[in-house]
């Protein structure tokens, strides 16, 4: 592949995981709605990896692989969308879409701070105060009294945050780990054990299935959208960029992911868009900025190779 063309690949799985991942929040807003959250996610990721197996049969691209390749997919698989995935899903039932969005976007800081503890990464002084920021806008926002006084909200809180660290640790095990060269293969491995672990959690907690004919119209829709584009398109770029590019450079989808998800959620589901909610975003995003700033500047023109 010459440069020219892995340019160009890059910027289209960074406008994937940028806007498409951004709508994910209302589809799935949408969806649990009607649908108990972890069977909501495991049929979306279990389709999305059977068909992700079908494309590549047809393809002649080899689905074989070795058993350390497929226990460190199934690994990445738990991280990113069984325990990453499914509870944001699940904690979408108490809060916005937006909002859950907003708090997700802190992600850049504790993948830094994970990158530190784990890998001894030094944290230099622009990214400290990036931390700094980070900290007082993530208190911004959850500390507002007409978000903490809804039901369940707390908890939803608490559990997204947990999700955030599941998926920093899991960005960072897959740019070490040995997984299937090809990222199609890798994606499709990881949505099908995902997926098949979160059936075993909607068996676990006794979800009340929903068959997919009595699904709503804007739940189908939704369904259909979150397993072609925001499965197989985004999470395909997603392990393409974890592989070419820093963990730090694929958390800066967080820049705009947020953005997408609040004017989507006040657009279609009429969310709240609370003046403190804006200035902690502003605080925020400056914060993440400040962590990814010299890297964000160099990142079309600078690739690890």
């Amino acid at each position: 592949m010459g440069k020219s063309q892995k340019t160009t690949l890059i910027v289209l799985a960074f406008f994937s995981i940028y806007v498409i991942w951004g709508s994910t929040y209302l589809l799935n807003k949408i969806a649990v709605a009607q649908l108990p959250p972890f069977m909501l996610a495991s049929v979306r990721f279990v389709v999305a990896g059977i068909l992700i197996f079908i494309i590549s049969k047809i393809m002649g691209i080899s689905l074989r692989i070795s058993a350390k390749q497929l226990r460190n997919t199934i690994f990445a698989g738990f991280l990113f969308l069984t325990f990453g995935n499914g509870v944001v899903v699940w904690a979408l039932k108490y809060v916005d879409s937006g909002f859950a969005a907003l708090e997700i976007s802190a992600q850049p800081l504790i993948v830094l701070i994970l990158m530190r503890i784990l890998q001894g990464k030094k944290i230099q002084p622009m990214s400290v105060i990036g931390v700094i920021l980070g900290v007082i806008g993530i208190y911004l926002l959850v500390s507002q009294n007409q978000i903490i006084s809804q039901e369940g909200s707390v908890l939803g809180m608490l559990m997204i945050l947990c999700c955030m660290l599941s998926w920093a640790y899991g960005s960072l095990f897959v740019g070490k780990a040995e997984l299937p060269k090809n990222y199609f293969v890798n994606t499709g491995y990881q949505m099908f054990s995902g997926g098949i672990m979160l059936l075993l959690a909607s068996l676990i907690f006794r979800e009340q299935w929903v068959m997919p004919w009595e699904w709503k119209t804007s739940v189908l829709t939704s369904m259909v959208l979150l397993i072609l584009l925001g499965s197989i398109v985004a999470f395909t770029s997603f392990n393409y960029l974890l592989k070419t590019v820093s963990p730090e450079k694929v958390a800066t989808s967080t820049y705009v992911n947020p953005i997408v998800a609040l004017v989507l959620g006040w657009y279609f589901l009429n969310e709240q868009i609370t003046a403190q909610s804006m200035v902690a975003a502003a605080v925020l995003l400056t914060g993440v900025y400040f962590i990814n700033t010299k890297k964000t500047l160099q990142l079309f023109s600078r690739f690890k190779r």
